[in-house]
């Protein structure tokens, strides 16, 4: 009698007076096997506490059915439903995830990319860290046969997958409706400018202003840390100005709540006195007692296409011959924080 635990396909063929090999079969579903035949090999199987062995599987198939995916931080509502979207659509299909954070480090980036690869996952998702300005630890991945798929934040590298938002298009809308509210002096909270997103949400910032006849200060633009205290801050130097700004684009929304609090405090009144937009539509923004606007990046969606790429190219006979460049459209949320309802062509 084998202990609980350690049973195998031959313990079960004997239970059943059948082949190994038809228990195997019938374990993976081969549609050669009947189904009154899988039902009693399944039934045996839990009868007897069988575990497939995954490794074994995996040495099989050239598959071991895991796949990794690396992000800057997992306690950011945007990831973590990135994370959601692609384990809903993985699943499915027998995948199961490994998840990473790199807290914005490139090292900590290249050591779990090793990690992953050693563990032979057949592919990678991943949002690179605000410090990675390397690429070999991604050509790596590649040069192994996995595949690697970007989100959100990427590089352009021969052979990579990407998904993401249109962040310049998002960053216009969200400075074209500060002008519709009547706001003339807009400044922005920028993040690292040297990570595509921020620089491309910057660039959409500068075109609105320039296609409705508006200056350019550089004393307006103040590069931020996504967090509340970052944007307190930043608002309190705002305020210094003169003449003070009457709006503010953020590229990020702990960043705006972080202004709306500050200035709440010293009594300017939003946004009658002062429109904010921020980034990312963080659950928290409509639920403020002031509700804020942001651009929706739809993570979610984009978690599940990064996984529809993924899936097209694991299962294509041509393997990584397979490259995608998806630039979801942004929407624009309009709420109180600098919803005047006011329409003005300028």
């Amino acid at each position: 009698m084998t202990k609980k635990g350690n049973t195998t396909i031959y313990d079960i063929s004997k239970k059943l007076n059948i082949s190994a090999a038809t228990v195997s079969r019938a374990l993976n579903n081969n549609p050669k096997i009947s189904s009154k035949t899988r039902e009693l090999v399944f039934a045996a199987a839990k009868e007897m506490n069988y575990k497939q062995n995954r490794l074994a599987q995996a040495l099989k198939s050239g598959k071991s059915k895991n796949v990794g995916i690396i992000v800057p931080y997992i306690n950011r509502n945007f990831f973590s439903s990135i994370i959601r979207g692609i384990e809903e659509e993985l699943g499915p299909h027998g995948y199961h995830v490994i998840i990473c954070q790199t807290h914005e480090q490139m090292s900590t980036e290249v050591e779990q990319i090793t990690t992953l690869l050693d563990t032979q996952v057949d592919g990678i998702f991943m949002s690179i860290s605000k410090t990675t300005n390397k690429t070999e630890h991604f050509r790596k991945v590649l040069k192994e046969g996995k595949s690697l798929v970007f989100f959100d934040r990427k590089l352009d590298i021969p052979g990579v997958s990407s998904v993401v938002i249109d962040d310049f298009k998002a960053g216009y809308l969200a400075t074209e409706h500060l002008i519709s509210q009547g706001c003339k002096r807009i400044a922005h909270f920028s993040g690292d400018l040297n990570l595509e997103i921020y620089k491309n949400r910057h660039d959409g910032y500068i075109s609105a202003l320039e296609d409705n006849g508006l200056k350019v200060n550089p004393n307006y633009i103040l590069t931020t840390l996504s967090s509340i205290e970052a944007g307190a801050a930043a608002a309190r130097e705002l305020w210094e100005l003169e003449p003070k700004p009457d709006a503010v684009f953020s590229a990020s929304d702990y960043t705006a709540l972080g202004a709306i609090q500050e200035l709440k405090k010293i009594g300017v009144k939003i946004p009658e006195d002062f429109c904010i937009s921020g980034f990312s539509n963080e659950p928290f923004t409509k639920y403020m007692e002031l509700p804020i606007t942001s651009v929706d990046q739809t993570p979610l969606r984009m978690g599940k296409i990064a996984a529809q790429v993924f899936l097209e190219q694991v299962d294509s006979t041509e393997k990584l011959t397979i490259e995608k460049k998806v630039v979801l459209d942004p929407e624009l949320i309009i709420r109180n924080s600098s919803n005047k309802g006011l329409k003005i062509n300028a």
